[in-house]
């Protein structure tokens, strides 16, 4: 297994530093009581069809679901540990708890479902929306694409394999949309667009400001629809986060251009200003940079931290469905963080070059590590191919900046 090498690597097994209580995002003692309904938020409440509850106020550390103990285990410098023995348990609960409500989340351009568990764990699900050897047409813009369920599946894995490890955990799911949507569903704006097609299949549309039509509509086949579940992040009533606007964010416009695409000295500014003056922010951000370069993502406008660690703490790389639309082009001005502060984290550069080397290459690594997901293949051949490719144009990005 070459992931397992990879894995086993020294660069993989550099010390973390160590956790102390105000790094950690919830003070839980192992042996007390505690109540999965302390946060007065109905996104922690399991529908009423729930059959199996949690016995609650009769739980120690050890008998809490995968979900809750992944939320625990949240700290200034990790989202999760890089031999987390919690991560194959949470990716199967995703991938087949009976789920006992689905409802549509507010907001966002796209339609997205929360799907909660008896267990009163929850997954934000994302359906299928195009196959996978579709490509983004050229003359799309970024912000009109399609976001796609086997891209949030991918970007997991691939977040892990850099070991950033800053996307929550993600797997595929085959649904039934009669039995796990339609039938269950509490919400009646999402129940009203449901429908039986011409072909006599399932599809229903949601609403919200794109792609929620019937010219768009979501069908099985008959009623089985692939999606990725992803798991979600603790309530924000529980764990406050901050988005922060990216530097680098684009104009979201047809013709207009931002202020770091026609100043070459943009990243000078950025270095000036809170909360990239100090810190290792900007390195974070070049990071992510890099992550969404791998996957062609131009969709990255903000990110987010959780508030309890301040300036000092990872990034947030979350809603990554906008990645791994073409592989035939590369998107070279998603590295101009990288380009224009010429600045990494020596630990990401020595992993990138490892990354290149044949008995460690990205896109054998990462088809191993999607072999195991239950929609595999989740990405096709030529995007694989392209990580390859655009790894090595990130190394030579670098170069330019060392021989400078």
């Amino acid at each position: 297994s070459k992931l397992e090498a990879l894995f086993e690597h020294p660069l993989y097994n550099l010390p973390v530093p160590e956790v102390t209580e105000k790094d950690k995002l919830f003070i839980v003692n192992p042996m007390e009581k505690f109540s999965l309904r302390s946060s007065g938020s109905d996104e922690w409440v399991s529908s009423s069809k729930a059959e199996t509850l949690l016995p609650t106020g009769k739980t120690a550390y050890d008998t809490y679901p995968p979900w809750l103990k992944f939320h625990i285990g949240i700290n200034r410098y990790e989202l999760y540990p890089r031999r987390d023995p919690l991560l194959p348990p949470l990716l199967r609960d995703l991938a087949t708890q009976r789920i006992v409500s689905s409802v549509q989340k507010s907001g966002g351009t796209q339609l997205k479902l929360i799907m909660t568990f008896p267990n009163y764990g929850q997954a934000l699900f994302k359906p299928m929306k195009q196959t996978r050897d579709q490509e983004t047409p050229i003359d799309f813009f970024y912000f009109s694409d399609f976001e796609r369920h086997n891209a949030e599946i991918a970007a997991f894995h691939l977040d892990r394999i850099l070991d950033f490890r800053r996307i929550p955990p993600v797997s595929g799911r085959l649904v039934n949309i009669t039995k796990e949507i339609w039938d269950i569903t509490t919400d009646k704006k999402l129940a009203k667009t449901f429908f039986i097609s011409p072909a006599g299949n399932v599809c229903f549309y949601g609403e919200c400001s794109y792609y929620c039509s019937t010219e768009h509509a979501l069908c099985g086949k008959p009623d089985r629809l692939e999606g990725s579940m992803a798991a979600l992040l603790p309530d924000k009533t529980l764990a406050k986060r901050r988005s922060w606007r990216s530097p680098w964010r684009r104009s979201y416009h047809k013709s207009k251009k931002a202020e770091w695409e026609l100043n070459p000295n943009y990243c000078a500014q950025v270095r000036e200003t809170p909360p990239y003056d100090r810190g290792h922010r900007l390195l974070d951000l070049i990071d992510m940079a890099i992550l969404d370069f791998l996957m062609g993502n131009m969709d990255r406008h903000h990110y987010e931290t959780f508030e309890k660690f301040g300036n000092d703490t990872f990034l947030l790389h979350l809603d990554n469905g906008r990645g791994f639309g073409t592989h035939s082009r590369d998107e070279p001005s998603i590295l101009a963080p990288l380009q224009q502060c010429c600045s990494i984290k020596k630990s990401t550069y020595l992993r990138l070059q490892l990354l290149a080397t044949q008995p460690y290459r990205l896109s054998d690594v990462l088809r191993e590590a999607l072999a195991a997901d239950p929609l595999a293949p989740v990405l096709a051949e030529p995007h694989l191919r392209a990580l390859d490719r655009r790894l090595g144009k990130v190394l030579v990005a670098v170069g330019h900046c060392l021989a400078r």
